[in-house]
């Protein structure tokens, strides 16, 4: 993207440059006219026009549509048995039945009604079909829904000020779109203007693909340019998507499996001299209810020459200025340090299990770590939890190293039947 937002149709005008075969998928779009009734004519185009001098894709609809109040069952009807007559592979399927389910749950959590007591206004065009079918069709010819296909995505752009809609003026981004993006990966930014400029549609198409929300490096192969049916004053509002390759390294099989547990997390510092220990104790203990993913205190010699420590606190990005906030207040540090980096953070699972001990039964809770591979499980740890056995050690008087060697025979079975 530039600086546009996300619309169904810029989003199909754009990935239509992309393909082979773009006349073939606007004819049989123009089929949809048959699978919806109230629909007498029905025509789809691709143009390209010129905006601020740049040649861009447009896609025209000439439609003549009665209805206009259509029911959830029939929007649902009709798509699957569009994506059932016109070869979708099973993969894209899902994915078509996922956005329309992200746009119907949307707007019955908007108007707190059951699925099949609301009533989809704009939503319940023929459009919207157009728009989920036509993306879905490009994206399964271009190979989006393969393993090894990454997909990026910039800052999303939404827009502002109000919009009419059949609930009269309602703010920007439209209240469907804003439950979209609360369940979504996606990351946004208010403006550049007062106008719609990602809609519920191309939002859920965008949502349900989980993009990688990061500028990448990689070889361009093309760049395509859409634009929307509105115009705005002193504003372009293109779409742009580039197409390319990413060289991976020889490692290239491992990177790809492992790019899946690839997350963003907030890592912030500060440096103390002129507190006690008992206050940093304090202060660790404070986190334990709040969303830390980790804390470490290393000591350090200040510019002053002064023993002091190196608070290290590792958290989601969404908790960072929280965090931030109580280490301000509790150590009374007058800068803290905060940057964004990437994580590969494997699976774990949680489970327990029972150990007899002296003729009376302990529950453990143990962590199994692994990471897949296609369908099989690649395990790279399995330990029990310090506390359980700590609790143990309290009641029985066994040590922790004895503990461990107890219930090492237990997790061994485990990890040979997994």
């Amino acid at each position: 993207m530039t600086n546009s937002g996300i619309s169904g149709d810029l989003f199909l005008a754009s990935l239509l440059d992309l393909v082979s075969n773009s006349e073939d998928i606007l004819k049989n779009l123009m089929a949809l006219k048959n699978y919806l009734s109230g629909i007498s004519t029905l025509e789809i185009k691709l143009v390209k026009i010129k905006r601020n001098d740049i040649v861009v894709n447009q896609l025209k609809i000439d439609l003549n549509e009665k209805k206009h109040h259509r029911t959830v069952d029939e929007l649902r009807t009709s798509l699957n048995k569009f994506l059932n007559e016109n070869f979708y592979s099973v993969t894209a399927n899902n994915f078509a039945n996922n956005v329309l389910n992200s746009l119907i749950t949307a707007e019955a959590n908007v108007h707190e009604k059951l699925e099949n007591k609301i009533h989809l206004h704009e939503l319940s065009s023929v459009d919207t079909l157009i728009d989920i079918l036509g993306v879905t069709k490009c994206l399964d010819i271009l190979g989006v829904f393969k393993e090894d296909f990454k997909l990026f995505c910039s800052v999303l752009p939404v827009g502002g000020g109000m919009i009419k809609s059949a609930h009269g003026l309602i703010p920007v981004p439209a209240p469907a779109t804003v439950k979209i993006l609360e369940k979504s990966n996606l990351k946004i930014t208010l403006g550049p203007i007062d106008e719609e400029l990602s809609t519920p549609t191309g939002v859920a198409l965008l949502a349900n693909l989980n993009p990688i929300i990061k500028k990448p490096s990689f070889s361009l192969e093309k760049m395509v340019n859409s634009v929307g049916q509105k115009k705005f004053k002193s504003f372009i509002n293109i779409l742009r998507i580039y197409m390319g390759e990413i060289k991976e390294k020889s490692d290239s099989n491992i990177s790809s499996l492992l790019y899946k547990y690839n997350e963003t997390v907030s890592i912030i510092e500060t440096d103390v001299d002129d507190i006690s220990g008992e206050i940093i104790g304090d202060f660790i203990h404070r986190l334990e209810k709040d969303k830390i993913l980790d804390i470490q205190v290393i000591q350090t010699i200040t510019k002053k020459n002064r023993p002091g420590f190196i608070i290290k606190i590792i958290t989601d990005s969404n908790s960072k200025f929280n965090i931030i906030e109580k280490l301000i207040n509790n150590l009374g540090t007058l800068g803290v340090r905060y940057y964004d980096v990437n994580r590969i953070c494997i699976e774990r699972k949680i489970s327990t299990l029972e150990i007899n001990i002296d003729n009376k039964n302990y529950s453990v809770h143990y962590k199994l770590s692994y990471y897949m591979v296609e369908n099989e499980k690649k395990i790279v740890n399995i330990k029990p939890e310090y506390n359980d056995l700590r609790e143990i050690s309290k009641e029985t008087g066994y040590t922790i190293r004895k503990l461990q060697s107890l219930i090492q025979i237990k997790l061994h079975k485990i990890l040979n039947s997994n």
